[in-house]
Order: structure tokens, then C-alpha cells, then sequence
């Protein structure tokens, strides 16, 4: 079967989508006048930052000069040329979209893993390959940017081989940007990568040891088409967008079977029916076919409006065949993301929330990972507490829910979630810190933690060290990728992570040291609730947790900042910060002066002190029964600090 499903995966700007845009130009996928850089890239966000934030499937022809064997000794070598279809899925590099990494890798049997030769191996480079083993793919590595002054080529492929003990054969140096090695790299993926596989095959078999032995017969078994289209049909959905004429459209991978347009189709998790509106693939605009067939990558328009009733990982199949095989059996489909922090979100105009929620269910068909409930509050009215995998991921999510719904939002401090054991020894998971109950009904609260690894050049170790000095965790190990730079391991509480550590790290190492963590479990911490009353009163969103000798510092700055931002009063306005209903900070609003004199002209003085004690008794009862309405763009203000 001449089909190479791969993907290419590789650190934050380590030239992915240039090494992209070279295959497509190679195959001629698209014409050179209408070729532009990261032409894979095909939101604006992405242009502007330069990042890929959604993976992107794309099919690509490539006619390979293939030698024909010799029928007899002596015989003049001939050659013939052979026609492969490529499907390439140009993969994110941030760790806060790994979780796009992992759902492409399942849709493939063979991954480039790319390294730029000026900045070596990268934390993301090793938390991509690990995902790649664990679906068992044919590894190939790659050095990327040899062309450049800065490259340090020999340390870069000594680093990947510390990474890939088992990898014998060359590493190919390459220039993304100039086209330098892009065309031998083609023919070595068209060598290496197998030929697609079913389902249970790559569950099996590792990858590298089914080329070794030479055991393709199953993977290489082509199908006549009548065959294929009795068979038992079963495609693996990786991804999905919302269409507002064919409704979900489903990126899938065909491991079993072939489908056409107009046939039923059957979701398994969901248990959804449709009518087959269109298939195709990716060129990597949406393409018409007539069919897909096994082996194959592309789309199914289902025509169904409701964006949840189409998961990611989920196994779609013809509704024919559960009626005749009965024992369909659903593929295991993908771990569910792990929110690492939450945010509330709500709308500026309370009666943009219906359009919000319709927004908020769009968004989460394309991007599984982020997630959504209902929650209301008493200062903001109706909205949403969301999940998101870091603050990368807030703020793209923030910009999206901007530019493609044009709704003006106000989003909270982004927080991470806590376990507390209650008292009567029941245990909840609480993403809010306002809903923490008060110490005489907990017995302690838990936090999440991370193992946290950090690459660094090592003249910048110290300081490094002063950072993780400063956020409460607990040094692992320091392991050696070669002879300038320096593997950090290091456990650590997610809150002290996925704030603002990435930027302060950034500074420290001037641009060189990355980061990768993963959840590692919940411990118990020296924690409490502070919250923050306007008049007497405690406003929700401005509750936060954090650890005690940090309480005092935290509480003082936001009352600060508040004590500029609330409109004064016509009666002073106390702010407060309080733990479990002990004040540990103030700060006054004076009221707003009114000279009730003003109109008076002469008389007698007593006059004016009748006026005075008046207005001064109208305070008292406002300040004890009076309101304070804090405006929205406060809670934005504060919300950014």
C-alpha cells in the first residue's frame, strides 16, 4: 500500500511548519504563486505569534525513482518511478498544546522528530518522544538550521543519541528554509515509515521491531475495492470543526473498511446517527472524494449540528454494519485532558451569555482539552468556569473567543484546582477558591504538584537555581546532555508554575532554558483562603489561595489597587483582607465631599451645624446599610495585575 501516514514533532520553533512548507512545495500539493510562509498555519494568532496552535493534516503526491531488480546477472540497472501518497499532521511545539501532539500521533504510524541544531535537544523534544514511543511509531531524527553560522551540530547529534540509544542509523542534517536535504528526507520517510497499519496491529507490535523483521504482510495487504467496501468499517476520530452547512466535520484516520457520501454512519460513544453529507481529505484545503478506504487520512462531513454529540477519539462506523457484525468494538480513543488551571469567564453584557455558551461548545468541538460548566455570581451575574493546560492556552482561547465571536469578556485570575477533606472525612476536588470552606469545617487542603524538567546551557545554573529556590519545591536530580548543558529535574507546586515561572525563566537563561511538567499528585500544603470584603462584604472573585506568609504581602497589594480603582462613595468604603474572618489588612475609600452649605448665604451658624449633623447621621446609615456596586472593568483591572 503506498501511503505514509507521519506527523513532525519538535520543540517550540524548532521549524516544523518551514519543513512543512518544503514538502508541499517538493510534491507540488500547492502552486509556488500561491505559496506564503506556514502556509499550514491557517489562523491569524498563529501568523501573528508565530506559533502553531491546531494541528493540520494535509495529503501530498510524491513520485519516488525506484531501481527495478535485475532479472539476470549483468543485466543494466533500469529504473522506474513510483507514485506515494504522504499524509503529513504539522503538530504544535508549546507544552500547553501536548495534548495535540498526543491526538495526531494515534492517526499515524511515523514521526520526524526535529531538532534545531542551534539550540540542541529541549525539554518539549523529550516530552515529545516519549509520547511517540508510547503509540510505538517509527522515530525518525532530524537536525534542522544547519545552514546557520551558530549551528553546533556534532554536540546536537550526540544529544539526540543519548535520547535514541536504539536509532543506528544516520541523522540527516537539513535547512528547512533553503529546501537543503528536504528531498533525501522524503525518500527516507517513504523507506522507514510503514506502510499503514490496522488497529490492532500497532497495539501489538512496536514499530521498529514489525521493519526489522520484515513482517509487513498485514499492513501491505491491499484490499480489492469491493473488498474494502464489505468490510467492517471503523475510522478513529482525531479532531473536528463545526461547519455551519455540514455541520461537524470529523478529521478521522481509516483503519478498517472504506465509507462514501450518502451512507449512515454511527458514532459509538454517543450513540448519534447521520446521513454521510461528504468525505475527502486535506489539501490541505477541504477536497471532495468519492470515498475514503483504510489506511487512509481525511474528513467526514456527519450534517450534525450539536457539537457534543462528536467526541475526539471517538470510532465511527456504518450503521449497516452493526445490524450484520453486531460486535463493532469502539477504539480505546485518547486519555481525557487533565485541566491543569481554571479560569471564570463572563460576559461584559449579561445578555451576551447564550452566545457565549454557543461559543464556548464551538471552540471545545476543535479543542478537547479545554473545558466548560455553568457558575454564577453575585457581583458578575451568569457565566462559566473553564479548564484550561496553561496560561498560553487562556490567552488564545481569550483572543479567539474576541476575534471569531466578537464578545467583550471579563476573565478572572487563572487558578489551579484543590482537594480538600472535609471534617466529616469527605474529600472534594474545588477549582474555585471561593468555594474552599472555612477552617473549622476542613480538616487540610491539598494542592496539585508537577515534576518539572528544566534544559539549560549551564553557565546559566545559578540562575536557575535562585528562581526554583522561590517557589517551594524540591530538587530532584541534575543529569548531563552533554558537555555545556545541563538537565534540571525538580518537583514543585503547579501554582508556582504555571503563573509566571516560564517568563522569569526565560530572563534567567536570556532565552535558552525550556521547560516541560507533568501532574504528579496531590500534597498536602501550608494553605489558606483569602478574601477580600468591599463594605463589609465579601466579593467571591477576588478570593485566592496561597500559602500563609504570603497572605499579609498578597492581601495589602490588592487592597492597594483597589483603594484607586472603586469609585469613591457617599460614605467611606472599608476594604478588608480577612482569613477565616481574621482581618490582616485594611484600607479606607473616603467619602465623596458635598459642601450642603453651598446655597446658604449668611444667617445664623447654627443653621449650617443642623445641615452638617444631618448629612454626617445620612453617612452613618449608609455606611451601615449602603452598597458598594463595583464596576466591571475593575474586576478586569484586578483580574490582570
Amino acid at each position: 500500500m503506498n501511503i505514509r501516514n507521519f506527523v513532525i514533532i519538535a520543540h517550540i520553533d524548532h521549524g516544523k511548519s518551514t519543513l512543512a512548507d518544503r514538502f508541499l512545495e517538493l510534491t507540488g500539493t500547492i502552486e509556488k504563486r500561491k505559496m506564503q510562509a506556514q502556509v499550514l498555519d491557517a489562523m491569524d494568532l498563529e501568523r501573528e505569534r508565530g506559533i502553531t496552535i491546531k494541528m493540520q493534516p494535509v495529503r501530498m503526491h510524491y513520485k519516488l525513482k525506484m531501481k527495478n531488480e535485475k532479472l539476470k546477472t549483468g543485466d543494466a540497472e533500469t529504473f522506474h518511478f513510483e507514485l506515494f501518497t504522504l499524509n503529513l499532521i504539522d503538530t504544535p511545539g508549546h507544552i500547553d498544546f501536548t495534548y495535540e501532539v498526543s491526538r495526531s500521533l494515534a492517526a499515524v504510524e511515523g514521526a520526524i522528530l526535529l531538532v534545531d541544531a542551534t539550540q540542541g535537544v529541549q525539554a518539549q523534544t523529550v516530552g515529545n518522544l516519549m509520547l511517540a514511543r508510547k503509540e510505538k511509531l517509527e522515530i525518525i531524527p532530524v537536525l534542522n538550521k544547519v545552514d546557520l553560522k551558530d549551528a553546533r551540530i556534532e554536540e546536537t547529534e550526540t544529544e539526540i543519541r543519548k535520547l535514541l540509544p536504539e536509532y543506528t542509523g544516520a541523522i540527516l542534517k537539513i535547512s528547512a528554509k533553503t529546501g537543503e536535504g528536504v528531498e533525501e528526507l522524503l525518500r527516507v520517510i517513504i523507506e522507514r515509515v510503514p506502510s499503514p497499519r490496522t488497529h490492532a496491529d500497532r497495539t501489538e507490535t512496536n514499530a521498529e521491531e514489525k521493519r526489522k523483521s520484515g513482517d509487513r504482510a498485514k499492513s501491505e495487504e491491499v484490499l480489492s475495492a469491493e473488498a474494502q467496501r464489505h468490510e467492517p468499517f471503523r475510522a478513529l476520530i482525531f479532531d473536528s470543526k463545526f461547519d455551519p452547512y455540514k455541520g461537524v466535520i470529523a478529521f478521522v484516520r481509516i483503519f478498517e473498511g472504506t465509507i462514501r457520501g450518502e451512507e449512515k454512519i454511527t458514532l459509538l460513544a454517543t450513540g448519534a446517527e447521520s446521513d454521510v453529507l461528504e468525505v475527502g481529505y486535506f489539501v490541505p484545503n477541504l477536497y471532495c472524494a468519492d470515498t475514503l478506504s483504510s489506511g487512509e487520512i481525511g474528513y467526514i462531513a456527519t450534517g450534525l449540528k450539536e457539537p457534543g454529540l462528536v467526541r475526539v477519539g471517538d470510532t465511527i462506523t456504518r450503521s449497516t454494519d452493526i445490524l450484520k457484525h453486531r460486535a463493532i468494538n469502539p477504539f480505546a480513543g485518547y486519555i481525557e485532558p487533565q485541566p491543569m488551571i481554571f479560569a471564570s469567564i463572563y460576559p461584559e453584557n449579561a445578555e451576551d451569555f447564550d452566545n457565549l455558551c454557543d461559543a464556548l461548545s464551538k471552540l471545545k468541538l476543535s479543542d478537547p482539552s479545554f473545558s466548560f460548566e455553568i457558575e454564577s455570581s453575585d457581583s458578575l451575574g451568569r457565566g462559566f468556569r473553564a479548564g484550561f493546560l496553561g496560561m498560553l492556552h487562556v490567552e488564545i482561547i481569550k483572543e479567539r473567543l474576541s476575534r471569531e465571536y466578537n464578545l467583550d469578556l471579563i476573565f478572572s485570575t487563572p487558578s489551579v484546582s484543590y482537594r480538600v477533606t472535609k471534617n466529616t472525612g469527605e474529600v472534594e476536588i474545588i477549582h474555585a477558591p471561593s468555594q474552599i470552606p472555612d477552617s473549622h469545617a476542613r480538616q487540610y487542603i491539598e494542592e496539585p504538584w508537577v515534576s518539572l524538567e528544566i534544559i539549560t546551557p549551564k553557565k546559566y545554573l545559578g540562575n536557575i537555581m535562585k528562581i526554583l529556590e522561590g517557589i517551594s519545591g524540591i530538587f530532584g536530580a541534575t543529569e548531563y546532555l552533554g558537555e555545556e548543558r545541563l538537565l534540571l529535574k525538580y518537583e514543585a507546586p503547579l501554582r508556582s508554575i504555571v503563573i509566571d515561572f516560564y517568563d522569569h525563566l526565560k530572563s534567567a537563561s536570556e532565552g535558552y532554558a525550556s521547560m516541560r511538567y507533568e501532574l504528579i499528585g496531590f500534597r498536602r500544603g501550608d494553605l489558606e483562603r483569602l478574601d477580600i470584603l468591599v463594605a463589609g462584604k465579601r466579593v467571591n472573585a477576588f478570593s485566592m489561595i496561597l500559602e500563609k506568609r504570603r497572605a499579609y504581602d498578597e492581601g495589602k497589594k490588592i487592597l492597594e489597587k483597589l483603594k484607586e480603582l472603586i469609585p469613591r462613595q457617599l460614605f467611606m468604603v472599608a476594604l478588608q483582607a480577612s482569613i477565616d474572618g481574621r482581618i490582616i489588612s485594611r484600607e479606607n475609600i473616603a467619602a465623596a465631599a458635598k459642601n450642603v452649605t453651598q446655597h446658604m448665604y449668611g444667617g445664623d451658624r447654627t443653621r449650617k451645624m443642623k445641615l452638617w449633623k444631618k448629612q454626617k447621621e445620612g453617612k452613618k446609615r449608609l455606611q451601615s446599610d449602603g452598597t458598594v456596586d463595583i464596576p466591571q472593568d475593575v474586576y478586569l483591572k484586578i483580574f490582570q495585575k
